[in-house]
């Protein structure tokens, strides 16, 4: 006799299978295989206890601190630990529950129903001198060359900025980022490349999104999150996909000082919050991208909590994008330059496709289809 342990969930659903469990078994056997866990913030007391008892009577648990059971505070966070088919009974359960747990039994219901996305990747190109990565800066004719490189090696999307948004970066005018991005605009329609790859306009100017839009583009990234109702518009108008980005502050001083009670909640209710104003005019979830905005107003730590919890972000039923390449966290980590970079940006993006999210956003094409290639085999 020997003993080993299956690894992640896919080798657990084959193992059933190899060994000629009937299909209907491996449906119910595969939800009590998977562990999950949910950090509940400020649950009621009353709330607190009466999940905790329901927990146990099904064999799962609730992580509550000490003074719970004495109703010492209003409020706690608690984790709430079981298999997928304990949530989906909880999800049932506690509808009827009062002191808020009906909410908490919606949430549970939003997260088991979340459905993946294909994974994707988008290149990046910069139209402009200034951004911080040397590598990914081109102009007209050096543009379109990378543009049809980048679409052999295996990008799905091509996100084109003329704009630098790196940390106190310079203002640019309207007229000046015009001026750099309609001549690969210009191109990218009379050699109809976009009927090989999607392009993404990485603007939140109006004028520059709207040029984009009727040279083929199919994709805005906006890092303000549509904070123009006129971005969301011509979204709409030109049936493209919109993608939010989070951003504490703006370029200029984004990173001076961010701080946040609590990244992943603030983070959230931005989300809620601008899906709600898309909704609102029209848009529907299936073109909203969202964005956590990796070094965009955040400190390390901030980054790396978005990153370790990145699968929250798949309740809304929205795409995930992920962009950390060359970025100054990894320097953060280990001293290295934006050329030295690769290494860890594969690490991250690895790590952040793993916990959720399916388009990541790299300068370095040819080596994460590589990567990504060989990650996806060994799930």
């Amino acid at each position: 006799m020997y003993i080993y342990q299956l690894g992640n969930m896919a080798d657990k659903k084959s193992a059933l299978k190899a060994l000629a469990v009937e299909s209907g078994g491996v449906d119910i056997m595969e939800k009590k295989m998977e562990l999950l866990y949910f950090f509940i913030k400020e649950l009621k007391t009353p709330a607190a206890n009466i999940l905790k008892q329901d927990a146990l009577s099904i064999g799962a648990d609730l992580a509550v601190p000490s003074g719970v059971i004495l109703c010492e505070e209003p409020t706690y966070d608690c984790i709430l630990i079981g298999t997928r088919k304990h949530m989906e009974v909880f999800a049932k359960k506690e509808l009827a529950q009062p002191f808020g747990l009906k909410k908490v039994a919606l949430e549970l219901k939003n997260f088991l129903s979340v459905k993946e996305k294909p994974l994707q990747i988008m290149g990046v190109i910069n139209a402009n001198d200034d951004s911080f990565f040397e590598g990914s800066r081109f102009k007209e004719e050096d543009a379109i060359l990378q543009i049809k490189q980048m679409i052999e090696e295996g990008a799905q999307i091509i996100d084109i900025g003329a704009v630098s948004s790196r940390p106190s970066a310079d203002m640019v005018s309207e007229e000046i980022e015009l001026e750099r991005m309609k001549p690969i605009c210009d191109a990218i329609s009379s050699e109809k490349l976009y009927e090989q790859v999607t392009f993404s306009v990485d603007s939140y100017t109006p004028e520059v999104v709207e040029y984009a839009l009727k040279s083929g583009f199919t994709f805005i990234n906006d890092i303000t999150g549509a904070s123009d109702e006129a971005i969301i518009k011509l979204a709409l108008a030109y049936n493209a996909k919109l993608c939010i980005m989070h951003m504490q502050g703006n370029p200029q001083n984004m990173q001076d000082n961010p701080q946040y009670k609590d990244v992943m909640v603030e983070v959230s209710q931005f989300f809620e919050e601008r899906i709600e104003k898309c909704e609102t005019l029209g848009m529907q979830r299936k073109n909203i991208i969202l964005d956590v905005g990796l070094g965009f107003g955040k400190t390390l730590e901030h980054n790396l909590t978005l990153i370790k919890n990145m699968r929250h972000f798949k309740v809304f039923g929205c795409e995930v994008l992920v962009g950390a390449s060359r970025k100054s966290m990894i320097n953060k980590i280990i001293a290295s330059t934006p050329e030295e970079r690769l290494p860890g940006t594969l690490a991250i993006h690895l790590k952040a496709v793993e916990n959720g999210a399916n388009i990541v956003r790299c300068h370095d094409v040819k080596e994460h289809v590589q990567a990504l290639a060989v990650f996806e085999a060994m799930k």
